[in-house]
Parts: structure tokens; C-alpha cells; sequence
């Protein structure tokens, strides 16, 4: 097979790579930034997918694994030869943060809305198999915008935020698992058509998650606690996202009951170490 994979330097990149190549597959990877993996079977093509990157040959399935407006917008205007299964990226937010008490928020959930209907749209009129992930936090590159700055920033100063009370669900999910998943649809045609939602293996307090962040790192940091009714103060005064403070408190997990039955969908728990934490998994 011959793919291409679009936002190829991101986290989920960094683990689909080298899952393609060692499979046999040609791979052509497309980011706005070159990265400085090397393989034979392997052509990166660093551009924007807003100003026409054409592909430079015919290709059986495409990986979509940046921003997916971006990606939808591009598919559509643009005429691959054959036709190609379309595996894309979305965001558990489409559904998480359809009622945040953020406009900007809801206004990227309808943005998301948008692109998974544009995508489908242009998929189908092309005769094109499509599938989108809609993954929850993802986490285990080393370069997500979630954690692993709470661990950094733990790490440099040795203290480390406590967040009592933030009970709210959380089920991270690792980027190579989401790999996995990518490459697991197009081997399942049942998956054609559909979007999942994903989820890690493993579904723990808000609270503990960070807990977990706190004990994988090799330095001892000073607890900082900073109780939900502190978090609300701070964002009343708008020193703090008030649309985060409040979700701390609800359960954002994934049903992903037909990801497991349709594709094997197994991910691991939330299991970390310090290595979590750098930036890792080139090709």
C-alpha cells in the first residue's frame, strides 16, 4: 500500500510512521515542518494543506492527522487519482464542549461539525471509503498541550498543582494506540462510513490523572493545592479559562462500545513514566 499521511510530525504521527513503514508500506508524509526521520520507503513533503500541496502520486489510503477544517477543505478542492480510504482525526470536543459556556469553545465545535460533513460529503461523491477518530485527551508523544506542559513546568520548578474535589471523568488516550487504530479500520470495511469515539483504556478522576502526571516524574515536587472553589475565584476574575474550571467537575469519556466490536478497538490504561513526558516515537 502507498499512503499518505498528513500532519505526519504530529504526536499520532510520530507512532503511525513507523507502524506503515514497518508493515512494508510506501509512505508519503506531508507536514508543515520536516522532520529528521529517514527510511527508503519514506518522501516528506513539507507544506500547507491551504495552499494546494497536490499529491505528488496515487495513494490508497490517507491519514489525516492535523487539523481536520484544514483537511477537509483541501480534500474537497482537490482530485486524487483513484479512490482513496480517508482515516481523519476529529475531537471528542465536538460533543464535550457543544454547550461550553465559551463561544469560542462552541465555535470550534461547530467548525468540527462542519469539516466531519464537508469530509463525508466530498468522500462520498468521489467514491471514497471514509472513517473518522474522535479521540479523547491524547497524551504519550511527549508534545501534547494537555499534560506534559503540567509536567514540564512541574519539573523545572518542583511544584506541582493539586486540584481536590476535580472528580470529573477523564480517559486518556496514548497516540500510539490511536496509531493502531488508524491502521486497524481500513483492514475492517465495516468501519467505512462511520465515526468512533475513542477513548484510553482506562477511566479515572480528573484529580487522579494529575496525581498519576505527579508520580512519574523522576524529581519530588511541593503539592499545590488549589481547591475548585479557589479554581472558580480565580475565574470569575478571569485569570483562569472559566469554561476549564467547569468541566472539572464532569465526566468527558468516550462510548466507544463500537469501536471495540468493529475494529478490536483494545487501548491501554493509564500507565506513565518520566519518558512519557519527552518529545519521542520519530520515524
Amino acid at each position: 500500500m502507498r499512503a499518505l499521511v498528513v500532519g505526519a510530525s504530529g504526536a499520532v504521527g510520530r507512532f503511525l510512521l513507523p507502524r506503515l513503514l514497518d508493515a512494508g508500506h510506501d509512505v508519503v508524509a506531508l507536514s508543515r515542518g520536516e522532520r529528521a526521520g529517514r527510511h527508503a520507503r519514506l518522501r516528506w513533503i513539507v507544506g500547507d494543506l491551504d495552499r494546494d500541496v497536490p499529491l505528488p502520486q496515487p495513494v490508497e489510503a490517507i491519514f489525516s492527522l492535523g487539523p481536520l477544517d484544514a483537511f477537509a477543505r483541501w480534500f474537497a478542492r482537490t482530485a486524487p487519482e483513484g479512490r482513496p480510504h480517508l482515516v481523519a482525526l476529529g475531537s471528542m470536543s465536538i460533543d464535550s464542549k457543544r454547550d461550553s459556556i465559551d463561544a469560542a469553545e462552541r465555535a470550534v465545535v461547530e467548525r468540527l461539525r462542519a469539516a466531519e460533513l464537508e469530509l463525508a460529503d466530498a468522500a462520498t461523491r468521489r467514491g471514497c471509503a471514509w472513517t473518522v477518530l474522535r479521540p479523547t485527551l491524547i497524551y504519550g508523544a511527549g508534545i501534547d498541550r494537555s499534560l506534559t506542559p503540567i509536567a514540564r513546568f512541574a519539573r523545572r520548578w518542583r511544584v506541582f498543582p493539586r486540584l481536590p474535589g476535580a472528580r470529573g471523568l477523564r480517559q486518556p488516550v496514548h497516540a500510539d494506540d490511536l496509531a493502531a487504530a488508524c491502521i486497524a479500520v481500513l483492514e475492517r470495511p465495516v468501519s467505512a462510513g462511520k465515526t468512533y469515539a475513542l477513548g484510553g483504556g482506562e477511566r479515572l478522576g480528573f484529580d487522579a490523572m494529575l496525581e498519576r502526571v505527579r508520580a512519574s516524574l523522576p524529581v519530588r515536587c511541593l503539592p499545590l493545592p488549589l481547591p475548585i472553589a479557589a479554581a472558580r475565584t480565580l475565574a470569575r476574575l478571569g485569570l483562569v479559562p472559566a469554561a476549564a474550571v467547569e468541566r472539572l467537575t464532569r465526566d468527558l469519556v468516550a462510548a466507544d462500545d463500537d469501536a471495540r466490536t468493529d475494529f478490536g478497538w483494545s487501548p491501554r490504561g493509564f500507565v506513565v513514566d518520566a519518558n512519557t513526558w519527552r518529545a519521542g516515537g520519530e520515524a
